[in-house]
């Protein structure tokens, strides 16, 4: 470094903003390996990228048009799945108010991708420079901004997510292909596995009396001793168990809101 000769360009003053807290999210796409941008054979039908959110358990979701030319996709296919998909909105009160219309045979024609939110390290901070042409994201409030002249904004990220798509659906077709394969048209679930937690029954073999008398089947179950501490509680539940099953039924139970989704072409 002592050999480079550096010149300083400029020095931008750094004012920190809250005026758009708690409303700045960093959005990651870990999986995806294109632009998040709508196909062109979607374009030229007028589909695009819609959006939702559950501001209460802060959860998102985008709805990307899939590529639906003859050549990549599968009619058949995407009928299955979009059926697959339907039921399983229904189930989980998901449904897309006004989607499909009447009568309409459902289809997979888009690509959900959900987020989850993922603990900050730090603090990450917006860099805007007013009246120039240079943005920049960082984790930490010391950046550089080459810039010939305005000021540097730094604005607080309060959330931070990551997308990855959604196929719940799937799990719902592999159910419904084993009770076709079984016979059985039950919709009817047997509720959440056992708890890993919970050893099951022990039967004892019953023990031959010597003397005389009336013989008595024991049955004995074993039971794994409460430590403290430890989150069991009796019902069979572990304490971490109820509560993820808890978060999933407010996850459901909370209606979705529209918003307008825009891309990088809008400016």
């Amino acid at each position: 470094m002592g050999d480079v000769d550096d010149e300083l360009i400029s020095l931008l003053p750094i004012c920190y903003s809250t005026a758009q807290s708690p409303n700045i999210h960093m959005h990651q796409f870990p999986l995806l390996t294109r632009p998040l941008q709508v196909p062109p054979s979607a374009v030229l039908s007028g589909k695009r990228i819609t959006a939702r959110i559950k501001h209460q358990v802060r959860k998102l979701e985008l709805h990307l048009p899939a590529d639906t030319r003859s050549e990549v996709w599968n009619v058949d296919r995407s009928k299955e799945l979009g059926a697959a998909r339907a039921e399983d909105d229904r189930e989980k009160n998901q449904e897309t108010k006004g989607k499909e219309r009447s009568g309409e045979e459902p289809r997979l024609s888009e690509v959900r991708m959900q987020s989850e939110e993922v603990p900050q390290k730090g603090t990450y901070m917006l860099g805007i420079v007013r009246d120039g042409e240079y943005r920049l994201l960082v984790e930490s409030v010391f950046l550089i901004a080459p810039c010939n002249s305005g000021q540097l904004y730094l604005h607080p990220i309060s959330q931070t997510h990551q997308f990855r798509p959604t196929l719940t659906y799937l799990d719902m077709l592999s159910r419904k292909n084993k009770r076709n394969r079984s016979g059985d048209d039950s919709d009817s679930d047997d509720g959440p596995p056992p708890d890993p937690d919970e050893p099951a029954p022990v039967m004892l073999p019953k023990k031959e009396k010597q003397s005389s008398g009336e013989s008595r089947e024991v049955q004995v179950i074993a039971r794994k001793t409460e430590d403290k501490g430890s989150g069991q509680i009796q019902g069979g539940l572990s304490v971490v168990r109820r509560e993820m099953l808890q978060a999933i039924r407010v996850e459901e139970d909370e209606e979705w809101e529209n918003l307008q989704f825009y891309d990088i072409t809008v400016s």
